[in-house]
């Protein structure tokens, strides 16, 4: 018998409605339910692509015992983390709290007014190596809350005051020292054999690795770039790569990069293609171009909807095993291949009898040491068997459209129609801001979910800063100025209902459902912070335009994230990007036109790499929208019927030449 998350679109929820567990969505009837009954709420937070929520699901919430306790004892609450980040976020902070560490599945039991006394993340149905499992937990809790209330009513209002206080940052500007400090951290977390930050598990941190490729450009750093180079290439060689079909899974649970967490999201791969595109643009290295290259294709040939955006996620399990898909036997390759050519291709690609993950192979080039050499060949090869590995049992999609993810696949789409020079590319980020524009919205608000036809939740913070940037890099490629005025409105929108008096910015509107906090998210975890995308927002939107608006907004907040970060620089880097121009200087070119048609030889600037620079085109059609957005150009004009350039930097611009 289905439970109420039958009705929901989520198909994370979905997934549970068939559970014995009595579910209810987060949401009034839920909370009237657990005040009425004077029941704790047990909630459960994970999403549809997630492993150990899955493990979670299987062993307990399929069992009758869990169930009976849960439903007899406890007012059941399911979300979908991608569809209320806000919830998640204060929960997550709770359990931070608690232990020390977080994760998904979270699992928070908490008083009918939302006030959270116990926190965990995973928890088998039943104790084992020291841990409590989950039936005597439920019934421990169920006997302390009806005869020792008062001491859990006292550890939520205790753990709930402790999560709301801020931890005042040291009063801090932007500067060099900054900079330093942000990649002296990221140098030490730095894994010199493998590439990446950290030990086991490993994520892949493209904005990490963004900032220190800018700043590398900016110092002329060696070693900052060897960073770079060598966790690009280790990812790529690695089983987190999908040699066969594009696209990185979301972590390595080793250092090598070899074994992933198969799942792949849209955000992971948005990012990592925008890096590895920047990172081909600053010297051309093939690799970067065909793994960016390939992971674009991935997400337009796995994760397009028929109707426009992208879906969310691909699951990490086939037929119940993690990573099933994804695994090859030599007997398999060489019946796709042939005897010979199978031969070679396995001992390439590392894939043997023994196996490397559970008694089979995850193709990788990590024992190949010519890792940057494919034999002829070999393209025609990795097809063939990625249509090969088509007739398995097919991966669970989440069909979601996060406005914030769509945002980010915005910014990788139009930087590669811009880098490589790619219609192609060009016409798919077109689409997909004509698509966010004209499906996202509802009554004049944008939303933050599409799925199954139904748009729900107002955009958070990240999904206005993301999609906003996502708009600006669409400029960058096809130079239409309405790309500026959206984006601008999309920031109008941040100042005015999600600013903190105190700086920065809340993840939820002024107007959005009240939580026992207001989260505010300043660290980078594996996306960026919208804090640190709207420092990025505003910069970019500045030196674009000129207005004195943007400009101390950007600077307000790039001073707030000094000082919120002054004692973890590295977790704001991606903040951090605009103090780059701010410290080494910016330009702005701006070229007007006598038509609309950019000079060849201009085309060829524009695939230069010069993240110092911001350009502008203005042309007859134009002119009145950009003079408008851009007051600086009004009187800017073409010279002799030729296109005139003007470089501008810090706040004064150069007579016109009209020869590059």
């Amino acid at each position: 018998m289905s439970n109420s998350l039958i009705k929901e679109k989520s198909p994370y929820l979905r997934q549970h409605a068939e559970n014995p567990v009595d579910w209810l969505p987060w949401g009034q009837e839920a909370f009237y339910r657990a005040d009425h009954e004077d029941k704790p709420i047990f909630l459960s937070i994970g999403y549809s692509t997630c492993h150990w929520c899955h493990v979670m699901a299987q062993e307990s919430f399929e069992d009758s015992q869990v169930a009976e306790l849960l439903n007899r004892y406890y007012i059941p609450v399911k979300v979908d983390r991608e569809e209320r980040p806000d919830v998640d976020s204060v929960y997550m902070k709770a359990c931070v709290a608690l232990t020390g560490s977080g994760g998904w599945p979270l699992t928070i039991i908490m008083t009918p007014d939302k006030l959270p006394f116990f926190a965990g993340t995973y928890i088998p149905k039943n104790s084992r190596g020291g841990q409590a499992g989950l039936i005597p937990l439920l019934s421990a809790i169920a006997a302390k809350w009806d005869r020792d209330r008062e001491s859990l009513l006292q550890t939520a209002q205790e753990i709930s005051s402790f999560v709301a206080r801020e931890q005042p940052g040291s009063p801090a500007q932007p500067g060099k020292d900054k900079l330093t400090a942000a990649a002296g951290q990221l140098a030490a977390a730095y894994d010199k054999e493998y590439g990446g930050f950290g030990t086991a598990p490993k994520f892949p941190s493209p904005h990490d690795l963004l900032f220190l490729l800018r700043l590398s450009h900016f110092t002329g750093d060696k070693e900052q770039r060897q960073m770079v180079d060598n966790s690009l290439r280790q990812m790529y060689r690695g089983g987190i790569f999908d040699h066969f079909g594009g696209g990185f899974s979301r972590y390595s649970t080793d250092r090598e990069w070899l074994a992933p967490h198969f799942e792949k999201t849209l955000y992971d791969n948005a990012l990592l293609s925008f890096l590895y595109t920047e990172a081909w643009q600053d010297g051309h290295m093939a690799l970067y171009r065909d793994v960016a290259e390939s992971t674009l294709d991935y997400c337009l040939r796995e994760l397009k909807a028929e109707e426009g955006g992208f879906f969310s996620a691909q699951d990490a399990d086939s037929e119940g095993v993690e990573g099933a898909y994804y695994l090859f036997t030599p007997a398999e390759v060489k019946s796709v291949l042939g005897e010979d050519a199978g031969r070679h291709f396995c001992n390439c690609y590392d894939i043997t009898d023994e196996g490397n993950f559970h008694g089979k192979s995850i193709p990788n080039l990590l024992l190949n040491n010519r890792w940057n050499f494919v034999p002829e060949g070999y393209d025609e090869y990795r097809e063939k068997l990625r249509i090969y590995r088509e007739q398995r049992m097919p991966l669970f999609t989440d069909d979601k459209i996060l406005t914030g993810w769509n945002g980010l696949m915005l910014m990788a789409l139009s930087r590669a129609a811009g880098a490589f020079n790619d219609r192609r590319y060009l016409m798919e980020a077109q689409e997909l801001a004509a698509f966010m524009s004209e499906k996202l919205y509802e009554g004049g608000r944008l939303k933050a979910r599409l799925c199954g036809g139904e748009l729900r939740f107002d955009a958070q913070l990240d999904d206005l800063a993301f999609y906003a940037l996502g708009l600006l890099e669409l400029y960058r490629a096809d130079f239409n100025v309405q790309h500026i005025s959206a984006a601008q409105a999309l920031a109008q929108e941040i100042l005015e209902n999600f600013a903190d008096e105190k700086g920065g910015f809340f993840r939820s509107s002024r107007e959005a459902e009240k939580l026992f906090i207001r989260p505010k998210e300043i660290y980078d975890g594996a996306l960026p912070s919208g804090n640190s995308a709207a420092a990025v927002l505003f910069s970019t939107l500045a030196r674009l335009t000129g207005k004195a608006l943007w400009l101390e907004a950007g600077e307000k907040q790039l001073a707030f994230l000094c000082s919120a970060c002054s004692r973890v620089p590295a977790g704001c880097a991606f903040g951090y990007l605009p103090m780059l121009t701010e410290v080494y200087g910016g330009r702005e070119l701006v070229c007007a036109l006598p038509s609309g048609e950019l000079p060849g030889a201009f085309k060829a600037v524009l695939g230069r790499y010069a993240p110092e620079l911001t350009v502008l085109v203005k042309t007859p059609e134009n002119s009145p929208l950009l003079s408008q957005l851009a007051p600086f150009t009004a009187e800017m004009q073409p010279q002799d019927g030729k296109a005139a350039y003007y470089i501008c930097q810090n706040g004064s611009c150069s007579l016109p030449v009209t020869e590059l």
